[in-house]
């Protein structure tokens, strides 16, 4: 498999970049419109690399990378719709995408139920080194009974989680590159966890109806015992001799959050070892499907600040779905209220647990990397 790629990215960093239109994403992003070439030359650079270098060959025989350059004028004749209406044989078009650092390559799937790329092939695109690099690959795929389209992803692992929150927004943004929409939209989406609707606003932030948390013990799954409503919140959890409380929650996979240990509650957790403890949460015997980890810091009923290892990917910069389940937990051991800012080490998000329906809301950006091609 060798990687054919020209990269080209606004000239603003995420941090300062506001959110931005369909429109003008397209402007600062790989393949700019004819009639905006004048204002998109100025915003947009050319980066070409080539990495199939005898050594690297060597290291990897199976994943050479190799890179084909594209000129400034060449890339703004080429829309991005055009771009990925190419089918040509033995060639992967994607788009990657981050939300607050949480970053997907995003296929267009819409004309096959079944992934254009195995778990295996997942893995080596996922690679930081010898791949695009990135921590899942998001196919966009027809719907399921009646939604709009079906959402599958593979982890940088290979493994198949059921859903994605930062993935979703992406994916939502993905789809509206596809259609060529503009403005407000939303989408019924199939998941793994359940229906998913993603609503992108006018500011270019993607709320999301993440549906209801699970709580249950055996639904999370967990077999730690249930202590409150068979719910399993602030139990003591055993890792390497050291007791964790934790609390259980599922937003279609599965959560531990934990707000400090049984000696201490006052949790640092850009103190933590992420590396060392997580695996050792997301092995853990008493959660059977495996779990992703929150570690969190609680500033005030409104603000909270989480790490998190996931399962499949490791320590990552976003999590949505964590960021949902570490507001659920922080209401049931009292810590905050249903309405938070999440500070995640890419960004913060807004998550609201609304009690006239028990869904979990979330609002966040997500941002357009580059365009490139694989060779399958």
């Amino acid at each position: 498999m060798a990687i054919a790629a020209t990269i080209s990215g606004p000239l603003t960093t995420p941090a300062r970049r506001s959110a931005t239109s369909f429109a003008s994403l397209r402007h600062s992003s790989y393949s700019s419109s004819s009639s905006s070439s004048s204002s998109s030359s100025s915003l947009t650079r050319q980066l070409s690399f080539v990495r199939a270098s005898k050594s690297s060959r060597r290291r990897s025989p199976s994943f050479g990378v190799s890179a084909a350059s594209m000129s400034t004028e060449a890339a703004e004749k080429a829309s991005p719709v055009s771009f990925l209406d190419r089918r040509e044989s033995g060639f992967l078009h994607f788009v990657k995408y981050h939300g607050l650092g949480n970053d997907f390559i995003l296929v267009d799937n819409r004309d096959s139920s079944e992934p254009r790329i195995t778990p295996d092939q997942a893995v080596k695109l996922c690679d930081r080194n010898f791949g695009i690099g990135a921590d899942g690959v998001i196919f966009a795929m027809p719907g399921i009974n009646g939604t709009d389209y079906t959402m599958r992803i593979f982890n940088s692992d290979g493994s198949e989680p059921e859903m994605c929150g930062n993935g979703v927004r992406c994916f939502a943004r993905f789809i509206a590159e596809l259609e060529n929409l503009q403005g407000e939209h939303s989408f019924t989406i199939h998941t793994g966890a359940g229906l998913i609707i993603p609503e992108i606003q006018n500011d270019g932030q993607v709320r999301v109806d993440m549906g209801e948390p699970i709580i249950k013990a055996s639904d999370v799954p967990t077999r730690l015992p249930a202590n409150k409503d068979q719910s399993v919140v602030k139990s003591g959890l055993d890792v390497d001799g050291v007791t964790w409380n934790v609390t259980c929650v599922s937003m279609g996979n599965p959560h531990c959050v934990t707000f400090g240990t049984t000696v201490s509650q006052d949790l640092r957790v850009d103190e933590l070892n992420l590396a060392e403890i997580g695996p050792k949460f997301e092995h853990h015997e008493v959660f059977p499907a495996r779990t992703n980890t929150e570690f969190v810091q609680v500033f005030s009923p409104s603000h909270v600040k989480m790490r998190v290892w996931e399962r499949g990917a490791g320590a990552t910069l976003a999590c949505g779905t964590g960021a949902c389940a570490v507001v659920v937990a922080a209401v049931l051991e009292g810590h905050a209220g249903r309405n938070c800012t999440v500070d995640l080490p890419g960004g913060p998000l807004q998550i609201e647990w609304r009690e006239k329906d028990n869904h979990v809301y979330m609002t966040g950006p997500a941002e357009v990397v580059f365009y490139g091609s694989v060779r399958l």
